[in-house]
């Protein structure tokens, strides 16, 4: 007997990430990663593969036990500054070019590779470890020793591997068979499409029919797979960016070797290019090399690594987790964000809040009326059942309340595609709850959540379902008794119908019933006429509850044995299959009698409200981009004020072709400040005729919600907002279809929730609630981008004021290119004198993280990148050459007879000038920040000890020493303190307000 299989394509990979595809128990590994081309498996027989497959392994990794030390050299040097100070090393080799000892360049670059390559190993071996514990999963694979433990990264195609309840299916796999005994099996597809609903799945039926799995063994049979093809369930490889910030530093260090070629065609054309002018140049530029800093990259790297374990230990946004330490700056600057829907802004949870019969509708606050109503039905029924069953469906009396409430919660008891399953709870095993119907050990499965909680709501009032399989259905009435119903046919749910039905037969009174439950679009045109559908519908719908309208109509047997004679009829055509059959259904759907309308709504995440309020009066515009249905998306929209109730929603229509979308282009722009709502159909139009049209009008709107959008087009709208604006976006989600948008963006968050794990691991940043977002960027990220932006800038200045002070040093000694200062002065003034202090700056902070949060109009500031901007550079550049050349000429002016001792005024000026600009710039002082100001003074005064080859020991001790340095430190710093002052008293910042 021959199976037609039907196997989910899949996509060749850029990792070797294995996907999780479908299963319960025995299951067939069949798809291996190679050049995409059809592939012969043999169940159970890996060695009979005709190809060799890669282990099924994650590997995260970037580099490899081969390519780490290579990898991370290209990666360093391939920065413009990096390479400069490499050559600028290597040219000491030279000794024409040689300024110094050796140690003077290698010992500053050492260090600096030194701190990379650390860093970058931590994070290798961080990522190993989360791969490790994926790949150490234990499954278990049949065989014919029997069922054998197996970890995931040994599992190899062909093997057959069961399942077990809860468990991840840990690859590409095919449903061979089922412990069920109706054989079928619900499972979670969150690693696939983020929806954590279950999906009903049925076996291969010739596999499913063998008596035990062992059997699997020893049929002889193979799949044959088509080549791996692109579809929405597929995984997006890795994608690697350098931040923004770096790209603006990097620009800044190119300024600063422009003006270092300046100053050295300057210096040797004052010399009238004498000599050898060429090495001249050389030398200058050997020089001058301090105007570019070599600890500047180091600097930043060691703070990011301080903001990372600071997000990290942030106790008011618990388990949050730093995936990569290299862009938490880029938190600070965020213009657009991009968010899922489901499992992201909400729980995915479904409640049902309204139960509408046209002339009374019942809320949360009164189902104990509908339950009062179920309990007088049966109540009466019990009594009195002659009475009960003389209401035929045929009469046309009016009934009474309880009637109507009855015949609703049936129906809505009935139409569904749930299953209760019993499970052991430790004191009932399995069996016997499942015969006894024992509520503690049942639980429901189905494809939709709003089912769920139908069923739920049902049971709550009163008329619960216990039992069902594929052909009959069990209801127990609140007095305990069972209501057995037959399933004579199912109509499943699909998009394009946008209902369900279902006929069933009651075995107590043979009755035959067709129930109907779908959207108001297309119930309103199948139930009788009334005059209160579309009113109430718009009702409910305004209070973001999704609404289902429910139907019934009654059929005699003759009625039923015509319908179902044409529906196999139809079923049994081999042209225009479908047509027939829609046709067949369809003339039963006219004159249904309307019973009711539900309402569910899907529970927001805690927060959401506040914290998308928060973003948006941080001047971030949020666009929710969602596979979901276009009212559902605009539903949550308005429940999770995404747009606010004074704004206006356009909804875009559906629009096939050019003409269509140039129309509604049209009737859109003449909108103001109204949010935009559209379908990824139409989307996909705009973009392929007006891409640039639509994103400026897009890009205008206060929000934008996209429905019905693919995987791949959240990462395109990602792209494109990247292209058209230049700004920079974050993209939040919690599921596998997440990941291509979380990766494209330039700062990825996964949310760790229902949906797996697949979006956290691909994401920069994984927070475990949406709540969290608003800490994470309004606190950590601007923190973090200040911080950086106040961090560059001084090491910047720190450099600047010494080539300054090399370059009046030069100018007064005929433009001699030799060194003011030698061996360990240099090193020391950039390490240990300096270096604590300035680092300091990376625990500085403006404003209280409580103030950040409360006004969140303070992260507007930085969009425009002004604390790190061209403006603020040039102030910089401004006050080292003013503070460089005040120390050197005071240093000239003031020394009296030796040399040395102009090295010792000048370079004791400058180490007290670094440190009193530091002071200087700090605006909330932390404990650790004095300790480095006074670790770093200490060394110093330790440290003339042993400088006696460079610093007149003797000298500084004196009283001359002592005043000259004072006298100069003062007028190097003192006028910006008084300007800082004034700038203070009238052009505060915007924060001071706030601190004050």
């Amino acid at each position: 007997m021959t199976d037609n299989i039907p196997l989910q394509p899949v996509r060749q990979k850029k990792r070797m990430d294995s996907k999780h595809r479908s299963g319960c128990c025995q299951c067939l590994r069949c798809c291996g990663r190679r050049d995409p081309r059809p592939r012969t498996v043999w169940l159970g027989h890996p060695e009979k593969r005709d190809q060799r497959y890669p282990r099924n392994v994650i590997n995260n990794q970037k580099y490899n036990f081969f390519t780490f030390l290579p990898g991370v050299l290209f990666n360093q040097f391939k920065y413009f500054f990096n390479l400069y100070f490499l050559l600028l090393a290597c040219s000491q080799f030279v000794v024409e070019m040689r300024l110094g000892a050796l140690y003077t360049y290698w010992v500053p670059l050492g260090f600096v590779l030194a701190v990379t390559v650390i860093r970058e190993a931590a994070e290798e071996i961080r990522c190993y470890m989360r791969d490790k514990e994926v790949n150490s999963q234990i499954y278990s694979k049949l065989t014919a020793r029997g069922t054998v433990k197996v970890k995931s990264s040994n599992i190899q195609v062909g093997d057959l591997i069961i399942v077990e309840k809860n468990q991840r299916v840990p690859a590409d796999m095919i449903f061979l068979r089922t412990s069920e005994k109706n054989g079928s099996c619900f499972l979670r597809t969150d690693q696939l499409d983020g929806e954590t609903d279950w999906k009903l799945r049925l076996p291969v039926t010739c596999t499913q029919r063998l008596p035990t799995a062992s059997d699997l063994l020893q049929i002889r049979s193979y799949v044959y797979a088509e080549e791996p093809n692109i579809d929405i369930h597929n995984f997006v490889g890795t994608f690697t960016r350098i931040g923004l910030f770096d790209l603006e530093v990097n620009c800044l260090t190119k300024i600063l070797f422009g003006a270092l070629v300046v100053v050295s065609l300057v210096m040797v054309a004052l010399q009238h290019f004498a000599g050898r002018w060429y090495l001249q140049i050389i030398r200058f530029l050997l020089l001058f090399s301090n105007i570019i800093p070599i600890s500047l990259r180091v600097n930043l790297d060691m703070g990011k690594i301080v903001y990372s374990w600071v997000i990290r230990r942030d106790s008011k946004i618990p388990g949050t987790v730093v995936r990569s330490s290299t862009i938490p700056e880029q938190l600070g600057r965020i213009s657009y964000l991009l968010t899922d829907k489901t499992g992201t802004l909400t729980q995915n949870e479904m409640v049902f809040k309204r139960l509408h019969l046209g002339t009374v509708a019942y809320g949360l606050d009164s189902m104990d009326e509908v339950q009062s109503h179920i309990f007088s039905i049966y109540t009466q029924q019990s009594q009195d059942p002659p009475a009960v069953k003389g209401l035929t469906l045929a009469t046309k009396v009016r009934k009474t309340m309880s009637s109507r409430v009855h015949e609703a919660v049936k129906a809505i008891a009935l139409c569904h595609n749930v299953t209760p399953v019993y499970e052991s709870n430790g004191v009932t095993d399995q069996a016997e709850a499942e015969r006894h119907y024992e509520d503690s050990c049942r639980v429901y499965q189905a494809s939709s959540p709003d089912e769920v909680a139908l069923v739920q709501w049902t049971e709550s009032v009163g008329l619960t379902l216990v039992g069902r399989d594929q052909s009959s259905v069990q209801l127990r009435t609140p007095g305990g008794h069972i209501l057995n119903f037959t399933i004579l046919q199912i109509f499943p749910f699909t998009y394009e119908s946008k209902r369900m039905g279902i006929i069933v037969r009651d075995e107590s009174t043979g009755e035959i019933t067709f129930y109907m439950k779908g959207a108001d679009v297309v119930m309103a045109g199948i139930v009788q006429y009334n005059d209160w559908l579309e009113e109430e519908c718009g009702n409910m719908a305004r209070e973001g509850l999704r609404v289902l309208v429910v139907a019934k109509k009654s059929l005699t047997e003759e009625q039923y044995q015509d319908f179902e004679a044409r529906y196999v009829q139809a079923k049994l055509s081999v042209h225009d299959r479908s047509l027939k059959v829609a046709t067949v259904i369809e003339s039963l759907e006219m004159e249904m009698e309307l019973l009711c309308l539900t309402g569910v709504e899907d529970q927001l995440q805690t927060d959401v409200r506040p914290t998308l309020e928060t973003l948006r009066n941080a001047g971030i515009k949020v666009w929710m981009l969602t596979g979901d249905k276009l009212e559902t998306a605009t539903c949550t929209a308005k429940n999770a004020h995404l747009v606010t109730r004074t704004q206006d929603i356009h909804t875009f229509r559906l629009v096939t072709n050019r003409g269509e979308a140039h129309l509604e282009l049209n009737a859109f722009r003449r909108k103001h400040d109204c949010a935009l709502v559209i379908s990824g159909d139409s989307l996909e139009v705009c973009l392929k005729y007006y891409e640039y049209e639509f994103m400026e009008l897009a890009c205008q709107c206060p929000a934008v919600v996209c429905c019905r959008c693919a995987p791949t087009q959240k990462a395109q709208i990602v792209r494109l907002l990247q292209e058209r604006t230049g700004k920079l976006t974050c993209a939040v989600g919690d599921g596998g279809n997440d990941v291509s948008m979380i990766q494209e963006a330039d700062c990825g968050v996964g949310v760790e929730g229902k949906e797996g794990k697949q979006a956290s691991l691909a994401a920069d940043f994984s927070i475990t609630q949406f709540k969290h977002l608003g800490r994470l960027l309004m606190v950590h990220g601007r923190n973090s981008y200040k911080r950086s932006a106040a961090l560059s800038q001084f090491v910047i200045h720190r450099s600047l004021c010494i080539s300054t002070m090399q370059a009046v040093f030069s100018s007064v000694f005929y433009f001699a290119s030799v060194p003011l200062y030698q061996g360990f002065l240099i090193i020391g003034y950039s390490t240990i004198y300096t270096m604590f202090p300035v680092f300091s700056l990376v625990l500085d902070k403006d404003v209280k993280s409580e103030v950040a949060m409360l006004y969140p109009e303070l992260y507007k500031d930085l969009l425009k990148g002004r604390p790190l901007s061209y403006k603020t550079f040039l102030i910089w550049v401004l006050i080292s050459i003013y503070q460089g050349s005040i120390i050197m000429y005071g240093a000239l002016l003031l020394f009296e007879s030796e040399f040395v001792h102009i090295v010792a005024i000048s370079f004791t000026s400058l180490i007290l000038t670094e440190l009193l600009m530091v002071a200087l710039t700090i605006q909330t002082w932390h404990w650790l920040m004095i300790v480095a100001e006074l670790l770093s003074l200490s060394c110093y005064i330790a440290s003339l000890v042993f400088l006696h080859e460079f610093i007149d020991v003797y000298f500084i001790a004196t009283l001359s020493f002592l005043w000259k340095v004072t006298v100069i430190t003062l007028v190097s710093c003192l006028p910006l303190y008084v300007l800082k002052y004034l700038r203070r008293r009238f052009s505060p910042p915007s924060y001071s307000k706030l601190t004050s």
